[in-house]
């Protein structure tokens, strides 16, 4: 049985047509693997009487969270890499926030967006991870790491919505409050643009997630350029399907743009992304870009970045500053790509 994919009620149902017992046996065993990380079924009072099922629940329960293989820390930032399965590698980030650890979880094994400032993109896709895999790295990061994660945010390796199944069953099994209880409010789910899966995010069953787009540009033509996505969703066409996206009450388009020297960082570029934002309840993260091993691309001097964010402000865009938080350990922004990526 792999719990990492079920949420409570799921494994309920599971539970009883496999055992012939209710929630009074179910749930004890749902909350004390996902809450503690632990499967020493038999120290469950449940099971003092009856310690030839939790002898063969030990043996049915699979955990999917995989071993860390790696691990690095740079100022309070925290990258692991997890070793799946079949031997592939995955790498997640841990983010410390004001007042709570922000998880910044993979999706997929590699990228087939071939967006060119993203390391994870050089790799190609290798395959999509499964709901399992993607639960169990905040189980790890909770059991393994010891860290109270509280945020979760879709943004590692991998175009989400590319997997999206997946993806929402993840958020199911993580929001679960029998279970990890990550509200839904706390999940953030960031996209290269693909505008069926945002239509579709949009009405996954429950409370709706955060939801951040990677725009990095200011018109089609720079867009195209960096992001090969565009070409056959333009920008005209994800400003429509954002406008369409449920909001909660105080909730906002997270939208990210990557600034890069000499691509994407002049005035006009600055006005011409305010008109396009000015329909849309945004929020602006503005994020130097992170060089990656190989790049034909250039980080953003410190004057060229605040030269920028002053224009932006002038424009009345709701702006905020992302720092290089990682980027020492290649775990910033666009950095993620494992040891199955190349290095040239």
């Amino acid at each position: 049985m792999k719990i990492l994919e079920q949420t409570h009620d799921q494994f309920a149902d599971a539970f009883l047509r496999r055992y012939g017992k209710g929630t009074h046996y179910s749930t004890p065993v749902y909350r004390h693997v996902m809450q503690t990380g632990g499967t020493g079924l038999d120290r469950l009072p449940i099971f003092s009487q009856m310690p030839e099922l939790a002898g063969r629940l030990q043996r049915d329960l699979v955990l999917d969270a995989g071993p860390v293989v790696n691990q690095v820390e740079d100022h309070g930032v925290i990258k692991f890499v997890t070793r799946l399965a079949d031997g592939l590698e995955i790498e997640s980030v841990v983010i410390p926030m004001f007042r709570r650890f922000t998880l910044c979880v993979s999706s997929q094994v590699g990228c087939r967006m071939g967006c060119r400032f993203c390391r994870t993109g050089k790799m190609g896709l290798m395959r999509h991870l499964t709901t399992a895999e993607i639960v169990g790295q905040a189980f790890a990061a909770r059991h393994r790491l010891g860290v109270d994660v509280r945020n979760v945010v879709f943004m590692g390796m991998g175009e989400p919505l590319d997997n999206l199944e997946s993806v929402m069953q993840a958020i199911r099994v993580l929001g679960d409050q029998r279970g990890l209880d990550i509200a839904r409010r706390h999940m953030t789910v960031s996209t290269a643009g693909l505008i069926d899966g945002i239509d579709r995010l949009a009405r996954i069953d429950g409370a709706p997630v955060n939801l951040a787009v990677s725009l990095n540009a200011p018109n089609d033509a720079i867009r195209s350029r960096l992001m090969p996505v565009n070409r056959a969703m333009p920008m005209a066409d994800l400003q429509a399907a954002l406008q369409r996206y449920p909001l909660s009450r105080k909730g906002a388009i997270f939208v990210e743009y990557v600034l890069i020297e000499g691509i994407n960082d002049q005035q006009a570029h600055a006005r011409a992304l305010a008109r396009y934002l000015a329909p849309l309840n945004a929020k602006l993260n503005l994020i130097p870009y992170n060089p990656a091993p190989g790049s034909d691309l250039k980080a953003p001097s410190p004057s060229t970045y605040e030269r920028f964010l002053g224009w932006l402000v002038a424009e009345r865009v709701f702006v905020r500053r992302r720092g290089e938080k990682g980027s020492r350990i290649m775990a910033a922004c666009g950095q993620l790509g494992g040891r199955e990526c190349c290095a040239s």
